[in-house]
């Protein structure tokens, strides 16, 4: 995908290792910028597979913000899609929009509320959502998607 092209391609976030989902590549540098940097508060949507039963109680407490080592995260909204995941009473899958991307940050923040994450997914950038995609395929944004995206970055 990247090999031939003769501009230079920037990425709209990062994913570590241990997390999958969806990359927006782009050759504007200051589109990447706006879509990445929490001041532009562009979504990112994560769903997470974590340790433990989560409560009302753990949601208030994301909701209400909380702070790490390297300052507070706002989350913009959180919510259990399923409890037992997997078939395991002792999982859940969470949903958490966000519009930060510092290193590790849902996996930071599930830690401290006492929930670890087994599996993460990146399943959104504001309105670019990843659907069918499989591990390693792409596909070139809509019309309507980049439009959006242009409109949440504030381009």
């Amino acid at each position: 995908l990247v090999a031939d092209r003769p501009e230079r391609l920037f990425h709209v976030g990062r994913l570590d290792t241990d997390t999958s989902g969806l990359i927006l590549l782009t050759n504007d540098g200051d589109f990447a910028h706006r879509m990445a940097h929490p001041s532009f508060e562009v979504d990112k949507t994560y769903v997470a597979e974590v340790d433990g039963q989560v409560g009302r109680e753990t949601l208030q407490e994301l909701r209400d913000g909380v702070t790490l080592e390297d300052g507070p995260v706002t989350v913009r909204s959180v919510k259990v899609v399923e409890k037992g995941a997997g078939g395991a009473a002792g999982r859940t899958i969470v949903e958490l929009v966000i519009h930060e991307g510092r290193n590790r940050i849902v996996r930071r923040l599930l830690e401290h509320v006492g929930h670890p994450v087994r599996r993460l997914t990146r399943t959104a950038i504001g309105p670019v959502v990843l659907r069918r995609l499989r591990r390693g395929e792409m596909r070139e944004l809509t019309s309507e998607e980049l439009g959006a995206l242009l409109e949440a970055g504030g381009l």
